[in-house]
């Protein structure tokens, strides 16, 4: 069975190189505009830090960036730091409950992806990796887990569960083999653990916030085979999102719209581990994480009525 085919939306998912070309022009020649109305824009709902550092970077056009000089809009995607014409203290910062690592692909083309976005916003939790240049997650991967759709996927709400079975059965630490099986022969629920398989959760608190890493795969669909199966990703635990719909304005060609792009996906399961894990009332905590893409997604839905696409 396909993953694609799953009620899950954790596939990161951003556009084939050969998708058409973005209508710059009209993009940054874009002044005041009126906003656009609630409906158009989904993402009006947030709770975001005020936008207008980037309302004023839009207006003044390409920027510098502070490190290597590219000219680049709003950040530098290779450098990972916002241009001369947006300032850092003007950034918002979101904390995380937990370490995010992103692996990218190495064909990804770094100026169409999201996942700088989730650095720039919360730079002391997330690393980004291109592949093949990744951690070895063996030793430790009864406290990491992995975002991806597939038949051995668990929800959010069982994290905790999952994972305590790995410390139960000691997950040969020291037997680099181990570290090879699939996931069905390491995370097998026993009989007598199907009864109550959200005990674990609601004892206490420590035992549903042991996760400690989640991770994130950066690229297409297409090319997600190359890195999934990677020896250094087997026996992590898989967890697949709820059904989400993507307001991202790359989709992949003929795919369905619960593909998120790598913000969305990182938000939406920070949301979901928010609630179901940490067991607290949502708030906005991390909707800034969501702060250029928002504001981007404006822009472009703006320029595309520009050129008249819409």
């Amino acid at each position: 069975q396909l993953a694609m085919s799953l009620n899950s939306s954790t596939l990161v998912n951003e556009e084939n190189a050969q998708g058409p070309k973005r209508n710059t022009e009209c993009l940054e020649s874009l002044e005041l505009q009126t906003p656009s109305s609630f409906q158009d824009n989904p993402l009006q709902q947030l709770q975001l830090a005020s936008q207008e550092v980037l309302e004023k970077a839009k207006k003044s056009g390409r920027s510098k960036c502070p490190r290597c000089n590219s000219s680049r809009m709003f950040y530098c995607y290779t450098c990972f730091v916002p241009v001369e014409t947006v300032p850092t203290k003007e950034i918002p910062t979101v904390k995380l409950p937990l370490k995010i690592d992103i692996i990218k692909h190495p064909n990804e083309t770094d100026g169409k992806s999201t996942a700088v976005h989730a650095k720039l916003l919360a730079p002391d939790d997330v690393t980004i990796y291109k592949y093949p240049c990744i951690p070895e997650y063996g030793e430790k991967r009864h406290e990491i887990a992995l975002i991806f759709p597939g038949p051995n996927s668990v929800s959010v709400k069982d994290i905790a569960f999952h994972l305590q079975k790995y410390t139960k059965k000691g997950v040969c630490a020291s037997d680099n083999d181990c570290f090879r099986e699939p996931l069905l022969k390491q995370a097998k629920i026993e009989p007598e653990e199907e009864k109550n398989p959200h005990e674990c959760i609601s004892s206490s608190r420590s035992e549903g916030t042991r996760l400690k890493k989640i991770i994130f795969i950066d690229s297409t669909w297409n090319q997600t085979n190359k890195i999934i199966t990677d020896e250094r990703l087997q026996g992590l635990l898989q967890i697949e999102l709820k059904t989400r719909k993507t307001c991202f304005w790359r989709h992949q060609k003929g795919k369905p719209d619960t593909y998120l792009s790598t913000i969305e996906a990182i938000y939406y399961f920070l949301v979901d581990y928010h609630q179901e894990i940490l067991k607290e009332s949502y708030k906005g905590q991390y909707d800034n994480l969501l702060f250029f893409f928002s504001f981007m997604h404006t822009l472009i839905k703006d320029a595309k009525c520009c050129a008249g696409k819409e």
